[in-house]
C-alpha cells in the first residue's frame, strides 16, 4: 500500500506513544523478568564473544569470552587469515581469566589483547580452552592513514532484546556486512544485573559481536542503586568483565566508560553522563584538544537536547556544550529518550520560536555540530517539543549506518524494515564550520507535523 507524505506525516503525528517515565535504576538483587535464565547458563564451550578494542585498531584488537568454571585454562589462537583454513599456522596468546559470580551462576570470563598486529589485514582467530574451542572467525585491522568506513549506531535496545531488537540488529547487518563497528549509545539492557538480560542482548547479534568490533557506551540501566553504598549510582561488574575497553587516564571511577578510539582519520570518544559529570570536563577537552583526527564523534546516553517533555537535562548541557562548542565537535550521538530527533537549521520551520529554553542553538551553523537521539528497541516515549529538530520520528525502531571520508560524514537513518528516515551530509570546509546537506525530510513534511502536539 502507498501513502502520500500527508498521510505519513499524519502518521508520525499520531499518539502511539508512551509519555516519559521516570529513570529507573535497578537496585541489586532485582529479581529478572526471564523466565528461562537456565537457557543463560555458561557452559565449558565459549560463549559472548565480542570484539572491542583497548589500543590502536590499526595494530591491536581484544576480545573477550565467557565460559563455565569448568575451564582451567583459556587462551586465543590467531593467524593471518587465508584462502584455506587447514594451513592457518595460529599463534597462541594466553588469556587473562576472571571468576565472575552473577545472579544466574558461577562463570569466568576471558580476554584477550592481540598486539603487535599488521595494519589494514585480515586476521583470523578462535578462543577456547584447547579442547573446547569456538569456530574461527574474522577481523580486519584498521589502516593507519585516513580511509572511508562505514559504522552503525544503536540506541536503546533495552526491553524484549530477543524479541524485538534482533530483527533491527540483523536488518542493519544486511545494510551494513562490512561495518569497521558497532556504536551503542546506552541502555544496552534493562536490568543491570541481570546475566539473563546480557545474555539476550549478547544473543541477538550472535556471531557479529565477534567479527564486527563494538564500541559500547554505559546508560542508566548499566548502573544500579547500590544499597551497601548508601545508594549510590554503580555501574554494574558485567561491564568491565565482558568488555575490554581502553583505559586512558578517565576520571577516577569511570574506567572503560569513559575512553576514545581513533579509526581511520575519526576520533570516537565515549562519555559516562550518568556520573561524575563535572570531573569528565577537563579529560574531554585534553582528549579535543590532542585530537590529531579529521573527524570527531562523541557517544554518550542522556541527549542534552530531546523532544520529550520533562526529560531536558539542562545542568549536563551547561556543563559540556561548551566544551563541544569550543572545540566545533562534528556529531553527537545519543539514546535514553526512546523517541527519534535530529538537530539542524530550522530557520524558517514552522514552531521555532516555541523552542524550550536553551534549544535555540541546538544547530548552529557558525559551529556545525549536529546532535542525534535513537531507539533501537520497541520501548517508545511521545514527542512533545521537537521544533529544534528538522526530523523527528515517533513508535519507530531504528539503526543507523554513518559513512566517514576523508572530506565527508553520510549519516542514514532506517527504520526496523530498512525505510529509510532520516539522511544527511557534513562536508568539511578548510578553515570553516562543516557545510550541512540535508537530503531528508521533505520540504513539505515540518517538523510540526512529524510530531506529536
Amino acid at each position: 500500500m502507498k501513502f502520500s507524505l500527508s498521510v505519513y506525516c499524519l502518521l508520525l503525528a499520531l499518539p502511539r506513544t508512551l509519555p516519559a517515565q521516570p529513570d529507573e535504576h535497578p537496585t541489586a538483587g532485582q529479581p529478572t523478568p526471564y523466565a528461562d535464565k537456565l537457557a543463560h547458563a555458561p557452559r565449558p564451550l565459549p560463549d559472548r564473544i565480542v570484539l572491542t578494542w583497548a589500543g590502536d585498531p590499526a595494530t591491536t584488537q581484544a576480545v573477550t569470552w565467557r565460559t563455565d568454571p569448568s575451564s582451567a585454562s583459556a587462551v586465543a589462537e590467531i593467524a593471518i587469515a587465508n584462502d584455506h583454513g587447514y594451513s592457518l599456522k595460529p599463534v597462541t596468546v594466553p588469556a587473562r581469566t576472571e571468576d565472575f559470580t552473577s545472579d544466574l551462576s558461577a562463570a569466568r570470563y576471558h580476554s584477550v589483547a592481540f598486539t603487535e598486529l599488521q595494519s589494514d589485514t585480515l586476521y583470523a582467530y578462535r578462543v577456547g580452552d584447547g579442547v573446547n574451542w569456538s569456530e574461527w572467525f574474522h577481523f580486519r585491522t584498521a589502516s593507519r592513514e585516513p580511509r572511508p568506513f562505514t559504522f552503525v549506531y544503536f540506541g536503546d535496545a533495552q526491553n524484549d532484546i530477543k524479541s524485538h531488537w534482533s530483527r533491527v540488529f540483523r536488518e542493519a547487518f544486511r545494510d551494513a556486512p562490512r561495518a569497521a563497528f558497532t556504536l551503542h549509545a546506552g541502555d544496552l539492557t534493562t536490568l543491570a544485573n541481570s546475566d539473563a538480560g546480557w545474555g539476550e542482548w549478547f544473543g541477538a547479534p550472535a556471531w557479529v559481536n565477534a567479527t564486527i568490533p563494538v564500541v559500547p557506551t554505559p546508560g542508566n540501566h548499566e548502573h544500579f542503586k547500590d544499597e551497601a553504598n548508601a545508594g549510590t549510582r554503580t555501574l554494574t561488574r558485567h561491564w568491565r568483565a565482558q568488555f575490554t575497553l581502553p583505559e586512558q587516564g578517565a576520571p577516577a571511577g569511570l574506567e572503560e566508560s569513559c575512553y576514545y578510539v581513533d579509526y581511520q582519520g575519526a576520533r570516537i570518544i565515549a562519555l559516562n553522563s550518568n556520573r561524575l559529570q563535572a570531573e569528565q570536563v577537563a579529560w574531554l577537552r585534553g582528549v579535543l584538544a590532542r585530537n590529531p583526527q579529521r573527524w570527531t564523534i562523541l557517544a554518550f546516553h542522556h541527549p542534552i537536547f530531546t523532544p520529550v517533555r520533562n526529560r531536558d537535562n539542562a545542568a549536563l548541557r551547561a556543563l559540556w556544550k561548551p566544551v563541544f562548542d569550543e572545540f566545533k565537535v562534528d556529531l553527537v550521538l545519543n539514546g535514553h529518550d526512546h523517541t527519534y530527533a535530529r538537530s539542524g537549521d530550522t530557520t524558517g520551520r514552522v514552531g521555532t520560536s516555541n523552542q524550550p529554553s536553551g534549544y535555540s542553538q541546538a544547530y548552529d551553523p557558525a559551529i556545525g555540530t549536529v546532535h542525534v537521539i535513537s531507539v533501537g528497541g520497541p520501548k517508545m516515549y511521545a514527542a512533545a517539543q521537537g521544533t529544534y529538530a528538522v526530523r523527528v520520528a515517533e513508535n519507530t525502531q531504528l539503526y543507523q549506518v554513518i559513512h566517514v571520508a576523508p572530506d565527508e560524514l553520510h549519516y542514514e537513518a532506517h527504520s526496523a524494515t530498512g525505510r529509510l528516515v532520516d539522511a544527511f551530509v557534513l562536508k568539511k570546509r578548510a578553515g570553516r564550520p562543516n557545510e550541512l546537506r540535508e537530503l531528508l525530510p521533505p520540504a513539505n513534511c515540518t517538523p510540526a507535523q512529524a510530531i506529536r502536539n
